[in-house]
């Protein structure tokens, strides 16, 4: 097997006692947050420079993400939102059954007697969890070590908000059992986002939407959507809903995070959606994975890994693929992408989709394109990488959650181009 070679790069926030330190408080240079985005939201600065803050509270955190300064604001414990806004009783229905692993769903709009007219009603919600935290432009949110949790409320980057960057933090327990309970990240209207090792797990709607307006260059990388959840819209405790990305030209890039235990819309793409889709490993997944229904949308999918996947692709695909097929069809990506594409790696999949859609791939010429590593490389690295796993602060111990063999030696980006 290749070896590869690596150090897991550090985020180590080396600021004695800052957890009991006034929230506007810091003297620290070292860096907070590490690396820097790659794909379309290349160049993303955040907060950039500004001196760190240290929210102690929810309303500090609401205050600091939602003002007109840039910030680089440091997480350093779980900040947990559950009950702060009461709970609601009220008609909802169970669209999917009544078992208790079955998710059952708030009436969103109406969408219950609009969708699911004979389905019994039952809901009591966590009200926090319906609407996310705004955050404004020139954001820095980022975790330190293995502290920074959010729970029971999502974020919503909304409103022509630009230059934002979330790092390094944990998103967890918004209303698990309900449909319409509430989303983990929302970015809708904005521009230069950079979404990076976050783990999001147990959520009611969406890990990740865009939502209808532009969202014009947006980076997810190294991400762990865990999809592990009590309650679920296909009643087998594999989250259903992933990553909808629907925005009006968006430009979306997709990159090194690891798609676990989902059943659908992992992504679901939508129509003048642009969607660069490299090197992810998606595993354990009974349903599908990538869906292209509507007319409009398109993705560019190379150097990934599909394990246990049912589908890999949701029927009918109505949008454009390149699922670069081989070695040989891989070569027009050359010039629009100015390299060659990866080849894809199924094992224990079915659903696959060999195509060579080319028009949309000029999109992706003069825009700033993720590099691309082999099948092999994300299947040694990727859950190595993905989420809050780097160093706890103060130990040498390694926070993660992988079982990738031991012969990976470590996981630094591997160079080029595809086989042949």
């Amino acid at each position: 097997m290749t070896a590869f070679t690596c150090g897991i790069v550090v985020l180590a926030v080396q600021h004695p006692n800052t957890d009991h330190l006034p929230a506007k408080s810091s003297s620290s240079s070292a860096p907070l947050t590490f690396g820097a985005a790659e794909g379309f939201a290349q160049g993303v600065v955040g907060g950039g420079g500004a001196s760190p803050v240290y929210p102690q509270s929810n309303r500090e955190l609401v205050a600091f993400l939602g003002d007109a300064a840039a910030r680089v604001i440091v997480l350093t414990q779980t900040i947990d939102f559950t009950g702060s806004e009461g709970s609601t009783a009220a008609t909802g229905c169970a669209p999917w059954g009544t078992r208790p692993q079955c998710q059952l769903a708030i009436d969103h709009r109406g969408w219950c007697a609009k969708h699911q007219p004979r389905a019994p009603p039952a809901r009591v919600n966590d009200n926090a969890g319906l609407l996310g935290i705004a955050v404004a432009s020139r954001k820095t949110l980022v975790g330190r070590g293995s502290k920074g949790v959010i729970k029971g409320k999502g974020l919503r980057i909304v409103n022509g908000a630009t230059n934002v960057i979330i790092q390094n933090i944990a998103i967890t327990d918004i209303n698990a059992k309900y449909v319409w309970g509430g989303d983990a990240i929302t970015v809708n209207g904005a521009d230069m986002v950079w979404i990076d090792r976050v783990r999001i797990a147990r959520i009611g709607r969406q890990h990740i939407v865009l939502g209808h307006q532009a969202n014009h260059r947006v980076t997810i990388s190294n991400s762990f959507f865990d999809g592990r959840t009590k309650y679920s819209a296909t009643c087998d405790g594999h989250h259903y809903w992933g990553l909808y990305l629907t925005g009006a030209r968006d430009l979306v890039t997709l990159k090194g995070n690891y798609i676990y235990h989902m059943s659908g819309r992992a992504p679901k793409i939508g129509a003048n959606t642009v969607v660069h889709a490299v090197n992810n490993f998606w595993l354990d997944n009974p349903g599908h994975a990538i869906g292209l229904a509507a007319e409009g949308s398109s993705a560019l999918v190379e150097g990934n890994v599909f394990q246990n996947v049912k589908q890999v692709y949701h029927q009918p695909i109505r949008g454009q693929l390149f699922s670069a097929p081989d070695v040989k069809t891989n070569a027009l990506c050359k010039g629009p992408l100015g390299r060659k594409c990866r080849t894809n790696a199924l094992s224990s999949s079915g659903g696959n989709v060999l195509r060579a859609d080319t028009a949309f791939l000029l999109s992706f010429e003069h825009k700033s394109v993720a590099p691309a590593s082999s099948s092999a490389w994300v299947k040694c690295c990727v859950r190595r990488r993905a989420g809050t796993k780097l160093f706890a602060v103060g130990t040498d111990t390694p926070i993660g959650n992988s079982d990738e063999d031991d012969s990976c030696a470590g996981c630094e980006q591997e160079e080029g181009e595809d086989e042949g």
